[in-house]
């Protein structure tokens, strides 16, 4: 047997495959289409690492097995390019992004094909070259025509280590995604989208896709859509009200005070009369210099004034409270007021605890109408034990009047109902959900096309002008302000309305803007009148599977949603989610236990791997470690196992026989093989795929001679998972054909069941020994042969046997 020279068979077999049109999407009218997508890598590295290579291993054996299926795969690759790591690590080597991205790229796609991945390269998309930013200029015109973008004065994340602007998606717990450097909150004129306007339906969509339902939870909770309700309360002795709003209108009767916002136009007014004015005053002068970030810190030191002689009335109950300014209510949401539940709500309990507040308890944990007996003990019980515990939860209403004993669902129900008969208060819809600011103050991204006239204001770049690009006249590295300001080229401009000289917009697009469009760019790549022609975006999309990184289960796929549902809303593209499936690998940890990360500087080259143990060999190895959606340690002395396995099928070639026999045993497995490997493949269930393969090969290796329509079925199988060693085998038994054009194997449903079974005897739940019978032989039979053993016998004897289990092919148990 020649050996398996992986690195010339491997080479041979790249070369042919460059000039092949296997993996290009062929338009083929008579076949079904399937778009395979895969998460963005960023050329923001040398090299690709294998977390990248466990993602596109998935999706590349998931796309092969559908083309042996029929199907005309669409199967693309691209480079979100115009990202801040890319920025960030040329300035770390003093190479010019526009010079180190490509060359990055260039060592990606050679570590891609190295690995034998079939995509689609007529089809290459890289987010910073002219010819695609164009459109993405032409995106921020369509939403700024349809006023979906605007420009507004507004407090923004910003980090100071980056130097730009960030969103509240990049900017989460007030670190920053990229650099993990905390982010501070300045005053700055920005863009931003108006995704807010399909906050509904961004929601209402996600019932029709098909997604992790963490990811959809996620996507869910940073919309964060909630029912709440606005009221008036009144100021005693005066004309004035509060106006506040909760979501938990089933606590209303628990509320003890009034927080208002230093922000309040009922302070502004001067209408009510204060006692203490000058403290109040002085307050609201102080919080007017901290940022929200200082305002909702839960671990700062709590600020607040209590109006005196102002008293507010609970309008359900008719009891006094108190009213407080505070500086964690906001003046950007609600009403600037809240009522205050310390009994039901952490933070107004550990307020009134501390500052010896009234908590009253209108929730309790309580499942049932109490008899009317326990009454007075239920009420003794909560005197003594209500000051130390908060109930946040649903549960039962006490002490709420007519909605006492009613569940709070129950309760809330109720209290719409008086909402429409007595018009006491108003029922609201809120979203946690802001507009996206999109203004970075960063050299490499797409500039804004937007031209700034004394004459005429704020004009958008024509369409015939389009793209504006990137100059090249600027230092790229960031300071507060975008480049872009100094350079001269850039701002060398007439206003497209009145010809008088005129300035661009210098502060690019954020990055993801690139990526909320790029899947439909790969449905028509090279058309430069539109971004892609309805033609070819109703043959290929929606995506059928996405495949990628669950971090970003909210900024990227919430930003291309909302891309999608502008589109389809002024009838552009007739579906409304850009996903129909997803799914996610889950992180790959490097073999110092730590998530592989380039920023930990801890990640496995591929090159380091295939070199040593083949691409096959690294392929499977990336999809046996675990499912894969489980975290997985990566170890490479342990991918000896996988290039075993490949070992045996290539030493299986020397006793290939077109005339050999072929058991009942063989056969039955190779058929159950089939359909393993099948439903498996479908599911992405690739571990156990390849652990059925090594079952039905260690089941061959034990043949003296192997029958070659049994073998070729296996290399068939096997062919989607590793495409060089089955290439290399198919040719080498004299096919000329590529392997990977051939028909995926059917089984026959006839021959998925074992003639002989084994069944297991047990005797008061222990195995005490086996038997082997014909299928389905029937159970009186069994009982005979099992009875018969000789050591059940003796576990038997001088005993009553009282009862006997039979499970159909599998066990019988007896039970004495």
């Amino acid at each position: 047997m020649q050996k398996y020279d992986f690195k010339s068979i491997e080479k041979k077999w790249q070369d042919k495959w460059e000039t092949s049109d296997y993996a290009k999407a062929k338009n083929d009218p008579k076949k079904e289409k399937k778009f395979i997508l895969d998460m963005f890598p960023y050329p923001s590295w040398a090299w690709l690492h294998m977390w990248h290579m466990e993602n596109y291993t998935a999706t590349d054996i998931y796309s092969r097995y559908l083309r042996m299926n029929g199907y005309d795969v669409m199967h693309p690759m691209w480079w979100d390019a115009f990202w801040l790591p890319a920025e960030n690590y040329a300035i770390k080597t003093w190479i010019h992004p526009q010079i180190q991205t490509p060359e990055n790229i260039a060592t990606f796609i050679r570590q891609i094909k190295s690995l034998g991945f079939a995509y689609d390269w007529s089809r290459e998309i890289d987010t910073s070259t002219p010819e695609y930013y164009k459109w993405t200029q032409w995106f921020f015109l369509f939403l700024y025509e349809n006023g979906l973008a605007y420009k507004k004065k507004a407090k923004v994340n910003w980090c100071n280590s980056c130097q730009t602007v960030l969103a509240n998606e990049q900017a989460e717990w007030w670190t920053c995604e990229r650099c993990q450097n905390e982010v501070i909150q300045k005053d700055l004129e920005q863009w931003f989208f108006k995704i807010t306007d399909f906050a509904e339906d961004l929601i209402n969509g996600l019932d029709t896709i098909d997604w992790p339902s963490s990811t959809i939870a996620a996507q869910k909770n940073w919309i964060g859509k909630s029912e709440w309700v606005e009221f008036d309360i009144k100021i005693k002795d005066s004309a004035e009200v509060i106006k506040v709003y909760t979501t938990r209108i089933d606590t209303v009767f628990g509320m003890t005070y009034v927080v208002i916002s230093p922000e309040s136009e009922i302070i502004k007014s001067g209408k009510l009369k204060i006692e203490n004015q000058d403290e109040v005053n002085k307050y609201i002068k102080e919080t007017s210099k901290k940022t929200e970030l200082e305002r909702t810190q839960l671990n700062k030191e709590k600020t607040w004034v209590e109006l005196k002689w102002i008293v507010a009335i609970n309008p359900f109950n008719n009891k006094e409270v108190k009213v407080f300014i505070w500086d964690y209510v906001l003046a950007n949401y609600g009403t600037w007021a809240v009522m205050a539940v310390p009994a039901h709500d952490e933070r107004d309990f550990e307020f009134a605890k501390k500052y010896n507040l009234e908590i009253k308890q209108s929730i309790t944990t309580i499942h049932h109408v109490p008899e009317w007996k326990e009454i007075d003990w239920i009420y003794d019980f909560w005197k003594l034990d209500k000051l130390e515990l908060v109930c946040t939860y649903d549960w039962t209403l006490i002490d709420s009047w007519e909605f006492t004993w009613l569940t709070s669902e129950v309760a809330r129900a109720k209290m719409w109902e008086k909402v429409e008969k007595e018009k006491i208060w108003t029922r609201k819809i809120n979203y946690k959900l802001r507009d996206w600011l999109i203004s970075r103050q960063r050299y490499w991204g797409s500039p804004i096309p937007i031209i700034y006239c004394d004459s005429c204001g704020e004009v958008k770049v024509p369409l015939k002008d389009l793209p504006v690009l990137l100059p090249t006249d600027v230092d790229f590295k960031p300071t507060w302000e975008s480049p872009l300001v100094n350079s001269k080229t850039f701002h060398d401009v007439k206003c497209p309305i009145c010809g008088k000289s005129a300035r661009r917009e210098s502060d690019t697009m954020d990055t993801f803007v690139c990526s909320s469009w790029y899947y439909l760019r790969f449905s028509d790549p090279h058309n430069d009148e539109v971004f892609a022609s309805k033609e070819c975006i109703e043959k290929w999309l929606p995506v059928d599977m996405y495949m990628g990184w669950a971090e970003h289960t909210v900024l990227h796929l919430l930003y291309a949603r909302f891309f999608t549902k502008a589109l389809q809303k002024y009838g552009h593209v007739k579906f409304n989610e850009p996903f129909t499936k997803l799914r996610h690998q889950w992180t790959v940890l490097a073999e110092d236990g730590r998530k592989m990360s380039k920023s930990l500087g801890n990640v496995v080259n591929p090159d380091s791997v295939s070199s040593l143990y083949w691409a096959d060999t690294t392929r499977l190895y990336s999809m046996f470690l675990w499912a894969l959606e489980d975290i997985k340690p990566w170890n490479s002395q342990n991918i000896i196992g996988t290039k075993r396995f490949l070992d045996k099928v290539w030493s299986l070639q020397d006793r290939i026989s077109p005339n050999a026999p072929i058991t009942n045993e063989i056969e039955v497995l190779l058929n159950k093989t089939i359909k393993k490997v099948d439903d498996d493949i479908k599911t992405l269930g690739y571990n156990t795929a390849i652990s059925a393969l090594m079952i039905l090969t260690n089941a061959l290796d034990k043949l003296e001679q192997i029958n070659q329509s049994v073998y070729e079925k296996l290399l068939k199988i096997l062919s989607p998972l590793a495409p060089f060693i089955t290439e290399e085998l198919w040719s080498l038994l004299g096919h000329k054909e590529s392997i990977h054009l051939e028909s995926w194997p059917t089984y026959d449903n006839n021959k998925l069941v074992d003639a002989v079974v084994t069944i297991a005897i047990q005797v008061n739940g222990k195995l005490r020994d086996t038997i082997e019978v014909e299928f389905d032989s029937p159970e009186e039979v069994i009982k005979e042969k099992a009875l018969a053993k000789e050591n059940v016998i003796k576990h038997l004897e001088w005993k009553e046997i009282r009862k006997i289990v039979y499970v159909k092919n599998k066990l019988l148990s007896v039970v004495v």
